[in-house]
């Protein structure tokens, strides 16, 4: 069993930045890939970015290539996902999920685990 918990969420000006950060618990979080999803008001979730159990292999939705970056440390049990040059369109509640197969996904089925979300609005 695996709990996530999100943090960093906020407001902030367009072209800013934010740093989230999804802290879980469970000796088995250091084998399981791990994603980034958001959800804005009226839409699916949708696809961020994920890293492998290692955190050597990322893979980043295009919206967001460039500009967000996706890291792990297993040693403190946390992902994290730096924004930088933030969009009013990147404005949504973000979740982090963990996946209990080898194998990392970008579609939010997929996922085992889930988090209670952070919100984090742009402001233009």
């Amino acid at each position: 069993q695996v709990q996530l918990v999100e943090s960093g969420g906020g407001l902030v000006q367009a072209g800013g930045s934010l740093r989230l950060s999804c802290a879980a618990s469970g000796r088995t979080f250091i084998s399981y890939p791990m994603g980034w999803f958001r959800q804005a008001p009226g839409k699916e979730r949708e696809f961020v970015a994920v890293t492998n159990w290692r955190g050597s292999n990322t893979y980043y939705a295009d919206s967001v290539k460039g500009r967000f970056t996706i890291s792990r440390d297993n040693n403190k049990n946390t992902v994290y996902l730096q924004m930088n040059s933030l969009k009013p369109e990147d404005t949504a509640v973000y979740y982090c999920g963990a996946r209990s197969s080898v194998a990392a996904s970008y579609r939010a089925h997929e996922y085992d685990y889930w988090g209670q979300g952070t919100q984090v609005t742009v402001s233009s």
